[in-house]
């Protein structure tokens, strides 16, 4: 049990929207960087393996910090881990807007992540504790509402930033919001902790997820360059699969694990876990690959780029209030198969382009990923909290947050592989670059399409058209990443459907109508 707090109603508001402005602000900063890829790769000279840990980094430390933020706020106090996190947050922002180079913004991200994850966490409990048990559904949908349209137009204010101020503004247009949400949230809210928890945090599971995604990922991601049979690449990965394992058998034993693995025993939980999984894993690659047709094939720049993203984001937020009342109506079972279905359609279309599309094609493809992005994110959260008794629902929302964490790492680097793998086989059999072309060289210019021009036209022996070998490699990579999309999708799909059938006899639960995004 909480300790019961009698706020004014206008302290309550002012406490809502302080916070809801700091989640706001680290929701967007979750996809703002996808647009400011291209321009981040030729203004600090990273490859796209490089780039990618810009987001990677971001969203393991997410991954790594959710829960035990989670914990340290219920056990010293939750006002403490929101200005902690917006401390961390904030100064790491500052460090990545003035990085010299991707080693030390790749660092910046981390940190950025790490104080991300403590705003999240600690932002719903806060809401939470704020209200009375009559407000408090309409003030966490709001609050969930924010977070969905932060995470919608972080890359459409990602290319209107770089556009008008340039990359480094992507990061350093937070510090001004974190102020605003601070000074908002000084004047209103209180202290608060879970008196009841006494459980020790669990520090080698916080070490052992850590460092087995760390691991996990950079092998996946390396083993390109490093040769997939090669020493590095398989200790990366073995290394990674144990301290994962590891951290699973001890999660088992402790008495405050970090995720209660019991959870997905439940099938609606289990089933909401797939459909979060399965969004992060496709929004984290599609908009790494999408601001990079924009610019690499069809040569619109930064702005022209996020406006032309403005639809997925729009139909996020515009689709909201109406996914939240048919949820209510009909359970969130059915919006999670629709949105991944229609996820998947989008990544069909996508298979299709190439740089003379018809934009109808690409605006339509673009619109249909924001449907079904809308129908997956609140009633996946829906869902995860409806499938567990109302004292559980911290945990359900640490577990689901972590889950959808996971799934963007690993969506993101297994597309970033295929996109490689395609795009350097396509560009090995074209006429120019033959099987003893400089690896070297193919390697940069599969990994930065963004300068292959100028690579090409500076070569010696030149290249006839060489605008035309660009977006043949790149598009070969493209599609096949797109082709991974659908397949995971459709594989998401299907567990969902099977997870989501209740089984004889038994009664579903309908969802909270609090838990709505209103």
């Amino acid at each position: 049990m909480h300790k019961p707090v009698n706020h004014l109603p206008r302290t309550n508001w002012t406490t809502l929207l302080g916070v809801s402005l700091a989640s706001f602000v680290g929701c967007i900063d979750f996809t703002i960087v996808n647009t400011a890829i291209p321009e981040i790769q030729a203004g600090l000279g990273a490859s796209v393996s490089e780039a990618q840990w810009v987001v990677t980094l971001f969203v393991m430390a997410l991954s790594a910090f959710m829960v035990v933020t989670g914990r340290l706020a219920d056990l010293y106090g939750r006002r403490k881990a929101l200005y902690a996190g917006m401390a961390v947050f904030g100064i790491a922002s500052i460090g990545a807007g003035a990085a010299p180079s991707i080693e030390v913004l790749i660092a910046f991200r981390f940190a950025q992540g790490a104080g991300v994850a403590a705003l999240y966490t600690a932002s719903a409990a806060i809401v939470s504790n704020a209200f009375t048990e009559q407000e408090r559904g309409r003030a966490i949908g709001l609050l969930f509402a924010a977070n969905g349209i932060g995470l919608a137009i972080g890359p459409v204010a990602g290319g209107l930033l770089v556009g008008f101020l340039g990359w480094r503004w992507v990061f350093f247009v937070n510090v001004p919001f974190l102020v605003l949400s601070a000074a908002l949230c000084l004047a209103s809210v209180r202290e608060s902790r879970d008196e009841t928890d006494t459980n020790a945090i669990d520090w080698y599971g916080v070490g052992l997820l850590t460092a087995g995604l760390f691991c996990l990922l950079l092998g996946i991601t390396q083993g390109m360059d490093w040769g997939w049979t090669s020493l590095p690449t398989l200790a990366a990965i073995g290394g990674g699969l144990c301290l994962l394992a590891l951290f699973v058998l001890v999660e088992s034993r402790v008495a405050a694990p970090l995720v209660q693995f019991g959870l997905f025993a439940n099938r609606r939980f289990a089933a909401a876990g797939v459909a979060t999984f399965a969004l992060a894993f496709f929004y984290c690659s599609a908009f790494f690959l999408m601001p990079l047709y924009l610019s690499v094939v069809r040569g619109y720049d930064s702005m022209l780029t996020g406006f032309m993203l403005l639809p997925t984001s729009a139909l996020v937020a515009l689709t909201s209030p109406l996914v939240g009342r048919l949820a209510d109506k009909y359970g969130p079972a059915r919006l999670l198969v629709a949105g991944l279905s229609l996820l998947a359609v989008s990544a069909g279309l996508q298979m299709m382009f190439s740089g003379g599309s018809n934009i109808a094609l690409v605006i339509v493809a673009f619109m249909v990923m924001g449907l079904g992005w809308g129908c997956i994110l609140g009633p996946s959260t829906v869902a995860a909290l409806a499938s567990v008794p109302e004292r559980l629902g911290g945990v359900a929302m640490g577990a689901s947050w972590t889950i959808h964490n996971v799934g963007g790492a690993i969506g993101l680097v297994l597309s970033t592989l295929i996109y490689r793998l395609f795009a350097g086989n396509a560009l090995y059999r074209t006429a120019h670059f033959t099987a003893d072309a400089d690896p070297a060289l193919v390697g940069r210019l599969v990994s930065e399409p963004a300068t292959a021009m100028e690579r090409l036209t500076s070569l010696a022996d030149g290249v006839v058209n060489p605008a035309a070998l660009i977006d043949g490699y790149f598009m070969s990579g493209y599609r096949a990443a797109m082709g991974l999309l659908v397949l995971a999708t459709l594989l998401a799909l299907i567990a969902n459907v099977a997870l989501g059938r209740p089984r004889a006899g038994a009664r579903q639960r309908p969802a909270s109508k609090s838990m709505m995004l209103q």
